[in-house]
């Protein structure tokens, strides 16, 4: 789809040359790390223990000499400790679920709250909306950033906005009927689920009104992308965000390429690094993705690293760079038996068997000295009234592809159709009982 399909023009930095967003880059970088160094004491602390001043920044590539920050830093200063300007000035507070320790607590002022507006509002825009378009937000609102962040930023794109939230899914399916939504936001597993409920409903989900789906908050892949687009005849368009940096909107594909997220990078600065060591890796390689804030007030963030793994890559439809899409993260691969294995590597082995649904679990268990991996997966709607037989081939197909291609024997038990939990947020992909 070009520009002038939509009707919404590109912004002036988004066309920029490169020596131009370069430029604005070391200029807004230079402001970012000493507005942290000046505002908040943790990272003066911290880049003082490392031999580093803001006044060392002359170049873009001198980000590298500062020291990183994590979601351990956020917790450690918990709840407002890393906040850059006095908390009369933050109008709003964002946190995360807080499962794995004390929440990551973050702060916008309303300069930022403007800010990310515009930047979800690029982001919806490079995925092809049109002026009238309705938005239907099925991300959760509340302290989670998807739901609030996607409902600002259409708004600001001047689209009708339904501001549904997750759940009730029957609801959601009899409201995409009623009120004829163009674009839906909402994480690709519960576009699943919505999908499943429209037929459910005796509902084609290619009949839908639904012409984009903008999938966000988890990560899924390419056979994802196509099996999500053969099912609903829409436009699956990956947008990327974490609630640290900022939310929804810091990189989105663009509709004519859809060939990994471009970065908005007059407002973000990213790095490639080695998962292990932290050592910077050359553009191209792949490794894990650090983050720098170039206009954050209320919670500047230099050099976080996002545990998303990733490469870098030239930018397409726009000036800026592209990312990979991200398939996985750090924290998400189980190491079974010694083999390093992530959940989208499972996913793609399931979207080859035909008989199979993108509804599985991955379950960690130990059994003496020894892991074993067991998946979890549903028959597609299609299949539930397949014999036994054919179950036990659907199952020894799965467990021969995930030994051929990923390495690893799992067990595989194909469930009925509504055997997996939905997820109305981030699907849980992971159960690891071994450290139980």
């Amino acid at each position: 789809m070009s520009e002038r399909d939509t009707g919404l023009p590109l912004e002036p930095i988004e066309k920029a040359s490169i020596d131009e967003l370069r430029a604005l880059q070391l200029e807004r970088l230079k402001w970012s790390v000493r507005h942290a160094y000046d505002n908040v004491a943790h990272y003066r602390a911290k880049f003082d223990a490392a031999g580093v001043h803001p006044d060392d920044l002359r170049a873009i590539e001198d980000i590298a000499r500062f020291p990183v920050t994590t979601k351990q830093d956020l917790r450690e200063t918990y709840p407002f400790g890393m906040f850059a300007v006095p908390r009369d000035q933050v109008v709003r507070i964002h946190a995360s679920s807080g499962t794995t320790g004390k929440p990551t607590v973050v702060g916008y002022t309303a300069r930022d709250i403007d800010t990310w507006s515009d930047l979800v509002a690029r982001s919806i825009r490079a995925s092809g909306a049109r002026h009238g378009d309705i938005v239907h937000v099925s991300y959760g609102y509340g302290l989670f950033t998807g739901g609030l962040g996607a409902h600002y930023g259409a708004e600001r794109l001047g689209l009708t906005v339904v501001p549904f939230g997750g759940g009730q899914t029957e609801r959601q399916v009899q409201l995409i009927n009623d009120f004829r939504p163009d674009i839906i936001m909402v994480t690709p597993s519960y576009m699943l689920a919505i999908a499943d409920e429209l037929e459910r409903q005796g509902f084609d989900p290619r009949q839908s009104s639904l012409r984009i789906g903008i999938f966000g908050a988890e990560p899924w892949t390419n056979d994802m992308r196509t099996a999500i687009e053969q099912r609903t005849g829409m436009d699956a368009v990956d947008i990327y965000g974490l609630s640290e940096v900022m939310g929804p909107g810091v990189a989105n594909e663009c509709i004519e390429t859809k060939d990994g997220p471009t970065i908005w990078e007059d407002h973000f600065l990213p790095e490639i690094v080695d998962p292990q060591t932290g050592a910077p890796l050359p553009e191209g390689e792949f490794g894990e993705r650090v983050v720098t804030s170039l206009k954050k007030e209320a919670l500047p963030i230099i050099r976080y690293r996002t545990r998303d793994l990733t490469r870098l890559l030239p930018g397409t439809a726009r000036t800026m760079r592209r990312m990979q899409k991200i398939t996985g993260r750090s924290d998400d691969m189980m190491i079974v038996r010694g083999v390093n294995v992530f959940p989208s590597q499972i996913e793609e082995q399931i979207l080859k068997q035909p008989s199979l649904a993108p509804h599985y679990v991955c379950e960690l268990d130990r059994e003496g000295p020894l892991d074993t991996l067991t998946v979890r997966v549903e028959l597609k709607p299609e299949f539930s009234a397949a014999p036994e037989p054919e179950r036990v081939q659907a199952a020894a197909r799965l467990e021969q592809s995930i030994k051929s291609m990923i390495g690893v024997t799992a067990r595989i038990a194909v469930e009925p159709v509504g055997a997996v939990e939905r997820s109305i947020g981030k699907a849980k992909r992971v159960i690891d009982r071994r450290r139980k």
